[in-house]
Formats: structure tokens, C-alpha cells, sequence
């Protein structure tokens, strides 16, 4: 096959010589300047996996939760799913090649995979609303043109996922328009909640933070689709605002508060995107003004108990299963497991590691803490669903527990964590159910927890084990971390490399109670609790202020929080343990 129109191009978009850059969970992801020569290669290497496959492939060009100086991309493979492993590979080794070396490296990919260059190629490429994305998903198709492929539409993450799911599987997944998403998702929500009864505005109003984002654009669209059965009521919607400045679900998530621009009332439900709205975190605020967040955590246990009790009606005997990671709270793994009587598997970091493992049992429900999740339904489940839905000797509650699964399975977007339908699903169950956002918040309560960094020399010389919740490397952290966890209640902690750059991602929780430091009464720099002789009250206002006084001192000089204290202390141990660079870390 001629290479010239490869060439010709390329030389539109160079590699800066030396710049390495490597294909991760994410894709690409870095500095928007950075990428153009990675969007142009990323063209070509869709072509040839659509060649390779015979089927669409689609192509994301987003930084998700990045500032809006960051861009990235990455590869959907046939189903909606993340490209192999294999050619992840081949992402790093073409983006790596000299502007000399593209055409030997992109000659023995197309050798070592025997494409068949004659196939046809096409691919469907999608993009959020940063500045940059304009041009970039333009070298994206440059590439694509390049190797004589065919490129078609602009969406948002899990719409082009679910778009090339729907054109791979001839229209079974759904119709593969943009149309027929937002047609899929509201007429299953509609069918969900449509008899629910005494359903009041309030329960039909959600405020909704768009993170500035392409979804904000795309909730608007689908919003007229829902025949005001959900109201929106929309904020950082993209008209003014920075991309994920000061609001979206990783600012909620970290931050632990509201985003700009949304004032809430006590009591009323939001939630929050990212930026290209493959997350969600909701929250809300109580009449004390105390923020609550419900995470990907919550959402998993709402979800999994949802499902397990409409499984139970419909007597369907279907394996369920809630595939977390180590970062999920530890009073959530509990709930599950002890009270739902739930199956929870835990996966290292990284959503295709939990999508794998969700796919092991008929009903496989995942979602990491900072939202970003989804359900897998096996073809097994869905026939048997079907099935009983069909069977006219089936019994009312039977049956109608069948159709409420049906129609929930039609409102899961099952190929990536979709902000939108993530939403809708949340809404319907709580309608369906009749909770309130704080009874589903009360569901379990999060042990304290806190996450900190650790600069090292080389990340490397941390290895773990256990779906990353135990070390083997280096000698002895391990067995100190366990020293330092028994220290507390219901305590855990585990550290873990990070994927990107030299430091030791640390996490630890442990319940609220709190320990005296330096012995069980002694104060430090020779402090002494007043004497109660010394101060002449009534007995009840004595009583009042003496135990103020003593709380306050307390408070100030010998109590903190076990899951601070506990990170603090692990992340000494990895500071001295694993090579640690520049001061320890300090108490917080």
C-alpha cells in the first residue's frame, strides 16, 4: 500500500524530538500543546485497528477531569470497551517513533497484526469543549484520512462509546444516533417511574453542576426527551466559567464542597459531572449547613441493593456482584458484604480492571469512589430477564419485577460510567423506593479517611499485591504499615505508586475515635486542666463550662483524628522505608 499521503501529513503534525509519552488507563493525557503529532498517530492506529477488527472503532478526545490547559485521548474498542492491552502498546510505540521512524513503526505493526490494508476502516471520533479540542480531533481525522478511513460525528465519552456499540452490534445495543440515545435513556426512565406514586416536584427537581463541560451541552438536549418526568435545573453550564474550574465531580470529590455557582437549599439533591461527563457525585447539604457527599461508593450500594431486591421478586437466581478497589470506604465494603449479603471483589486501580472483573458474574455492578461506574448485565441474565418478562404463568409480582429489570437494563449505558445515564438510574431508583437523598446517605456512615503523597527517588521500587492493598517491596514496609494499623479501630491502610510520576499514593481510614498522645492524662508543655475549686459557679453553669474548658484543651492539644494521624504515620514509614526525597512529611 502507497504511505505517500502518510508522509505528506505527518509532516503537518512533527514529534518534538525527545518528548516520551506513554498510553495509560486514561490514553494520552498531558498538556494540550504537546499532543499534536499523538492525535495525527492516534488516526492512523484507529484506522488499523477498525481494519484489523472490521469493525468501528472510536476515538475520545478529552482530558476528562484535567484543567482546560490538559487534552488526551484514547481508543474504544468494538463493544464500547477499552482497546486490548496488546495495542495499548502499540499507542506508546507509535507516538514514541522519530518523525524518521513512523513509517518503519506503523509498516511492522501492519505486519506483525497481517492487516489486511485493503479492508475498510471506519471510526467514529468524539470530543469535550476545551479550546484545543477543535484542532486536535481535527489531526485525529488527518490521521484517519491518512490510512483511508472513514470518520463520522462529534460526541461526548459515553455517548461515543455507546455509539460504537450500537454500530458494532447492527443496531441490537440501540439506534446509533445521538437521537437514539437520548431516546433509549428516556423512554427506560420514563417507563421506571412513570406509576410512581405521589411523586411531588420536589422529588422531580435535580440541580445539576455541568463542570463547564460538553455535558452540560448534551443534558440540555436530552432534558426535552424526559417530558418533565426529571426537571434540571443547570448550573456551570459551559456559557461562562472555565472548564472544571471551582466545580465538577473531582472538585466536589476532593474539596469535599459545593461547586461555584450552585446555592443549595437544606435537603435538596445535586449532582456534579466532570468534563466529559463520564462521572458523577451527588450531595447535598443539612439544615445545619453540613455538606454530605455521596460518592461512587454509595451509588454502587444503592444500585446493588436495588437490583438484589427486584431479583428476589422476579426469584431469579442470578449471581450479583459489586467489584470495588482499595480506595473504596471501608464501611461500604461491610454494608455489602455483611448486611446485602453481596459479593465484592476488589480490583487494582483503573476503570478496565474493574469492567474485566464485572463482566465474571451475571449482574456485575462497579463503580470507583470519585464516580465513575456502571452496570454489566451478561447475555445469560438478560435472556432469563426476558424470558420471565414473556411467561405468561409467571405471577404479577413476578412479572413485574422482569419488566422493571428490563427497563432498567435499557437505562444503563453497560459500555463506560455515563454521567447521564448514571443520573437518571440514581433518580428512578430513589423514586421507585421512595427515598430521600439523606435516607440514602444514612445507609451506612464512611469511616474518616485521608489520602496523601509521598515524593521518592523511584516509584518503582514500590511493588504490590492484593489488588495493590499490601506491599511486597520494599523489605519491611508491610509489616510496619500492619504495626501502625493496629494501632486503631476498624483501621486500614495501603500505599500504592502512582502511575505517572515518582511519588507513593498513601491511604488510610479508621474510625472517629480519637487517642490520647503521650499518655492517657498527661498534657503536653506541663498544661493542667483547671481546677474545679478555683472557679465559683452554680453547680449546673460550673458543670457546663468546666467541661467546655477541658474539651477545648483537649481538643487543641492531645486528640486528633485516627485516619490523619494513621496516614501521617504510614507515610513516615514510606518516606524512610522506600527512599524518600526531601523533608518528612509533617503531621496534618
Amino acid at each position: 500500500m502507497p504511505f505517500e499521503e502518510v508522509t505528506q501529513k505527518s509532516a503537518h503534525h512533527p514529534k518534538p524530538v525527545g518528548l516520551v509519552l506513554q498510553y495509560g488507563t486514561a490514553g494520552f493525557r498531558t498538556c494540550a500543546k504537546k499532543l499534536d503529532h499523538i492525535m495525527f498517530r492516534m488516526g492512523l492506529l484507529a484506522t488499523l485497528r477498525s481494519k484489523k477488527t472490521k469493525a468501528t472503532i472510536g476515538v475520545m478526545v478529552t482530558a476528562s477531569h484535567n484543567p482546560e490547559e490538559d487534552n488526551g485521548v484514547k481508543l474504544v474498542d468494538p463493544m464500547g470497551e477499552m482497546v486490548t492491552p496488546a495495542w495499548e502498546g502499540y499507542a506508546t510505540e507509535l507516538a514514541n517513533a522519530e518523525q524518521e521512524g513512523l513509517l518503519p513503526t506503523l509498516k511492522d505493526l501492519i505486519e506483525r497484526e497481517a492487516i489486511d490494508m485493503a479492508q475498510e476502516a471506519n471510526v467514529f471520533v468524539g470530543k469535550d469543549t476545551r479550546c484545543s479540542s477543535e484542532s486536535l480531533s481535527k489531526a485525529v481525522m488527518d490521521g484517519v484520512c491518512a490510512l483511508g478511513g472513514h470518520y463520522n460525528g462529534l460526541v461526548t465519552t459515553p455517548q461515543l462509546h455507546y455509539l460504537v456499540c450500537c454500530q458494532n452490534t447492527q443496531g441490537r445495543y440501540g439506534e446509533a444516533t445521538i437521537k437514539g440515545y437520548y431516546q433509549k435513556l428516556s423512554q427506560a426512565f420514563i417507563q421506571l417511574t412513570k406509576n410512581v406514586p405521589n411523586r411531588t416536584d420536589d422529588q422531580k427537581t435535580l440541580l445539576v453542576d455541568g463542570a463547564n463541560g460538553i455535558g452540560a451541552l448534551k443534558v440540555s438536549e436530552m432534558e426535552t426527551y424526559l417530558k418533565k418526568e426529571l426537571q434540571l435545573s443547570l448550573f456551570n453550564d459551559g456559557s461562562s466559567g472555565k472548564l472544571n474550574h471551582l466545580c465538577g465531580a473531582d472538585f466536589v470529590k476532593v474539596q469535599q464542597r459545593a461547586p461555584k455557582g450552585v446555592e443549595i437549599s437544606a435537603g435538596e439533591r445535586c449532582c456534579s459531572y466532570d468534563g466529559d461527563a463520564d462521572r458523577i457525585v451527588y450531595y447535598y447539604t443539612d439544615s445545619a449547613s453540613r455538606f454530605h457527599l455521596l460518592d461512587g461508593d454509595k451509588i454502587a450500594t444503592l444500585i446493588s441493593t436495588y437490583l438484589k431486591d427486584l431479583l428476589t421478586q422476579a426469584g431469579l437466581d442470578l449471581q450479583i456482584a459489586v467489584v470495588q478497589t482499595a480506595y473504596a470506604n471501608g464501611s461500604s465494603t461491610r454494608y455489602l458484604e455483611d448486611v446485602m449479603k453481596v459479593i465484592v471483589r476488589c480490583t487494582k486501580t483503573g476503570v478496565k480492571h474493574l469492567h474485566h472483573a464485572a463482566q465474571e458474574f451475571d449482574i456485575g455492578i462497579y463503580f470507583e469512589a470519585n464516580g465513575h461506574g456502571t452496570v454489566l448485565f451478561s447475555k445469560l441474565a438478560e435472556e432469563k430477564i426476558q424470558q420471565l418478562a414473556r411467561d405468561s404463568n409467571a405471577n404479577d409480582e413476578r412479572k413485574r419485577a422482569a419488566f422493571t429489570l428490563h427497563n432498567t437494563i435499557n437505562l444503563i449505558n453497560q459500555t463506560v460510567g455515563d454521567a447521564m445515564s448514571d443520573m437518571l438510574l440514581i433518580e428512578a431508583v430513589l423514586a421507585i423506593r421512595g427515598m430521600t437523598v439523606q435516607q440514602w446517605d444514612a445507609i451506612y456512615t464512611d469511616l474518616p479517611n485521608r489520602q496523601l503523597k509521598v515524593k521518592v527517588a523511584d516509584r518503582r521500587v514500590i511493588d504490590t499485591t492484593d489488588a495493590e492493598r499490601r506491599t511486597v517491596r520494599p523489605e519491611g514496609l508491610q509489616e510496619a504499615i500492619d504495626l501502625l494499623v493496629k494501632k486503631y479501630r476498624r483501621a486500614r491502610s495501603f500505599v500504592r505508586p502512582s502511575g505517572t510520576e515518582d511519588v507513593v499514593r498513601v491511604y488510610a481510614e479508621a474510625d472517629t475515635q480519637v487517642g490520647l498522645r503521650g499518655g492517657e492524662h498527661n498534657l503536653p508543655c506541663g498544661e493542667t486542666l483547671p481546677d474545679r475549686d478555683s472557679l465559683v459557679f452554680s453547680q449546673h453553669a460550673f458543670s457546663l463550662l468546666y467541661a467546655c474548658q477541658c474539651l477545648m484543651m483537649i481538643c487543641s492539644y492531645v486528640f486528633q483524628e485516627s485516619a490523619d494521624a494513621l496516614a501521617h504515620e504510614v507515610s513516615l514509614a514510606v518516606h524512610q522505608l522506600a527512599g524518600g526525597v526531601g523533608e518528612e512529611p509533617k503531621p496534618l
